[in-house]
């Protein structure tokens, strides 16, 4: 179908996938296309954006009807003539309360991976009908910082963005290859998880000196344009060091824009700082090694709040000088057994490709309710909220 940018149309759809953000956020809603492009197979899905620029974005990545909407009333419109039955949200953005105004679709929030990281429970939680999160920690974190939530808001899906299966897409090593793949500084203190700053280039400097060994840097796409000057000078060295070691023969890869998740086929240990890379590295690769990093250097505060940590070695400033001279050893660590349990307890106790499945049923299982519970308020004489706002 082709793409709108009209404000009041009529579309074939059941799915509404709303996306209000900038395209240096485009990532949060691309990780997902492959799951939504299969529930499209059942459910027809619609992309809805608020913002010209991300839905041209989104034209080179998917053939998924895409419609442009300015204005609340026309969104509160476009809803109402379309009967669409379930809206989906990647992220907490504000204008997700525009959307949430419409009272008939159900609106689920299904985030953008599955972290420790603070912004992952927000409040907002409370806003959406359902929230699909990947298994039993993200339902512990959600009872241990929100108060006065109802757990049963919760489904257990799994990770449907790990189902997709992608060739490798470096060239084949003799050695081993060691991924660094660090996080953004967050939009504020308490969500700052990178290691960037205090221990990126260090961390970099000891991967190069190990013999027969490949380094991919893969940086979170936010660091690439960040504007923090510390987060900038230390991307900037890292590329640095990596090109002048190529330069004398090396293969190192600085992966901007690689998909991640094709990177992980040739990647034999990860070093990474709390973030969804760390445990979808996890999820798929539990028998390799995983190396955490925590700029706070509170190892009980970590292992309290990001539980992966008691399974795996930790950079901090603490541990730094004796961490990054013994990476050799690190890397070629076992430790199985705990990151098995680990993964368990992050994603329950599912095989890769069964999380979409899942995904799929309970989207169908929504609207089915959905539409028992809007006949129920037809035939009482209810009506239904129609959202529109005075």
């Amino acid at each position: 179908m082709a793409n709108h940018e009209m404000d009041h149309i009529p579309v074939a759809g059941d799915v509404v996938v709303y996306f209000s953000d900038v395209v240096n956020k485009a990532y949060q809603l691309e990780q997902w296309l492959p799951t939504l492009e299969k529930l499209d197979e059942t459910r027809r899905v619609v992309l809805v954006f608020r913002k010209i620029p991300t839905m041209r974005h989104f034209r080179k990545l998917t053939d998924l009807p895409k419609i442009y909407v300015r204005r609340l009333d026309d969104l509160v419109n476009f809803y109402d003539f379309n009967n669409f039955k379930l809206c989906l949200y990647v992220n907490n953005g504000v204008a997700n309360f525009q959307s949430l105004s419409v009272s008939t679709p159900v609106h689920v929030h299904i985030n953008h991976g599955e972290s420790d990281k603070l912004s992952m429970v927000s409040n907002q939680a409370k806003a959406y009908d359902r929230i699909f999160v990947a298994g039993p920690a993200a339902i512990e974190r959600h009872r241990a910082v929100l108060m006065d939530f109802d757990l049963d808001r919760l489904i257990s899906i799994g990770r449907p963005q790990l189902d997709t299966h992608f060739e490798s897409v470096l060239p084949a090593f003799p050695g081993r290859t060691i991924m660094y793949a660090p996080t953004w500084e967050g939009e504020n203190d308490a969500n700052n998880y990178t290691s960037m700053d205090l221990f990126g280039e260090g961390i970099i400097e000891s991967l190069v000196a190990l013999p027969n060994t490949r380094v991919i840097y893969k940086p979170h796409p936010r660091i690439t344009t960040s504007t923090t000057p510390a987060i900038a000078a230390a991307h900037e060295r890292i590329r640095g060091i990596l090109e002048e070691h190529n330069a004398a023969g090396s293969t190192h890869l600085t992966a901007e824009t690689q998909n991640i998740l094709a990177l992980f086929n040739d990647v034999d240990a990860l070093i990474t700082d709390v973030s969804s890379v760390g445990l979808d590295y996890l999820y798929l690769h539990p028998e390799k090694p995983l190396i955490l990093t925590d700029r706070r250097d509170d190892l009980e505060k970590l292992n309290r709040e990001v539980p992966v940590s008691r399974a795996c070695p930790v950079i901090c400033e603490t541990t730094r000088e004796e961490i990054l001279p013994g990476l050799a050893a690190l890397l070629d660590s076992s430790g199985t057994e705990q990151r098995l349990h680990m993964r368990s307890f992050y994603f329950g106790d599912r095989v890769r490709g069964s999380s979409t499945g899942s995904f799929i049923e309970a989207v169908g299982k929504l609207i089915d309710e959905r539409a028992v519970l809007l006949r129920y308020y037809e035939f009482h004489g209810q009506g239904v909220d129609s959202g529109e706002i005075d």
